[in-house]
């Protein structure tokens, strides 16, 4: 049967209305519109284990022809408009994970801690999730930070500095700890990385004996291995994650959008430390978990941030996951 253009459509609209029994009137919603949102959080499971993605909002981030350093400004404005988002800004969702292995709750990223939302305003939701969720931040074991950007790390404290997960372990990856604390790279740095180093202290500095340092390969929790993924940041890892016979890579921040840098792996984005390493990592976790048809989680992949990825014939895509009514 030949497609109805839009015209034909209203037209038939029209004459259904006109059709209507005598007497017949359109409902009219009383209710107010809400103007709210349910709450982000998503289960699933990896094996034997329960995973929840917990979500802190999103930047609507302006773009402009410097943020992506070896593409057309146009190529990337088009990306956006064919995947119908706005040629001037990059959505930029926050999503943490957490991950139920039975004996331990293990928290993998913790957000803005609520302390971005002047830059990104809609983001802060993070510890109404959480709760509603179910989760106390008291009963969470350990936290694996993936690397040092604020939007992975502030939320280990709270804004009047006290630690918002009192019990827990904190587990960083070496490399990480030793660049952006380290004062001979801090007083080297360019101008646009200095409050990284700078918030990095404010996190760290205090509770520096407490905080254990990690080699990139090592496992960090039960079934969690860490992965070297060098580029986005000098230390910056992803977390392999194994129950029975199943498994996932948690890709932090190997690519920070799918519609620009899974489908363009080789695009180089200016939030990346070393663009050329990061998207040599880009491609070899991407290629990894398309071979192996593993479930991914990108940090700010659109909630609830999982998904596979395939191979196109330009480089890769993103397949969402469904939603599903019980993990």
């Amino acid at each position: 049967m030949a497609g109805i253009n839009r015209r034909e459509l209203l037209a038939s609209s029209a004459i259904a209305a006109a059709a209507a029994p005598s007497g017949w009137r359109a409902a009219i919603a009383a209710a107010p519109a809400s103007g709210t949102q349910a709450s982000g959080f998503y289960r699933y499971r990896v094996g034997g284990y329960e995973m929840t993605a917990i979500n802190d909002g999103v930047w609507l981030r302006a773009i402009d022809d410097k943020f992506v350093s070896n593409a057309p400004y146009q190529d990337v404005q088009h990306a956006l408009a064919d995947s119908f988002q706005p040629r001037d800004k990059l959505p930029i969702p926050f999503t943490s994970l957490v991950v139920n292995t039975g004996s331990k709750l293990v928290l993998i990223d913790v957000g803005t801690g609520g302390q971005l939302t002047q830059l990104a305003p809609q983001s802060g939701t993070w510890d109404a999730n959480f709760a509603a969720a179910g989760f106390d931040p008291k009963s969470v074991d350990t936290i694996l930070i993936s690397h040092f950007h604020q939007d992975h790390i502030n939320g280990l404290k709270n804004k009047d500095g006290g630690l918002r997960f009192p019990n827990a372990e904190i587990r960083v990856p070496a490399p990480e700890w030793s660049f952006w604390m380290d004062d001979a790279q801090l007083r080297a740095a360019p101008e646009s990385l200095r409050p990284v180093f700078l918030n990095a202290r404010r996190i760290f500095a205090d509770i520096a004996g407490d905080v254990h340092r990690f080699t990139p390969g090592d496992e960090v929790a039960p079934g969690i291995t860490s992965i070297p993924a060098y580029g986005h940041t000098p230390g910056h890892v992803v977390f392999a994650i194994t129950s029975g016979n199943a498994s996932m890579l948690a890709l932090s921040d190997t690519s920070h959008n799918p519609w620009l840098f899974v489908r363009h792996p080789e695009w180089q984005a200016i939030v990346d430390t070393d663009g050329t390493l990061a998207a040599e990592t880009r491609k070899a976790m991407l290629d990894r978990a398309a071979a192996d048809r593993m479930l991914v989680q990108g940090y700010h992949f659109p909630f609830p941030a999982s998904g596979h990825i395939t191979r196109t014939a330009t480089g890769y895509d993103l397949v969402p996951v469904l939603w599903q009514p019980a993990p």
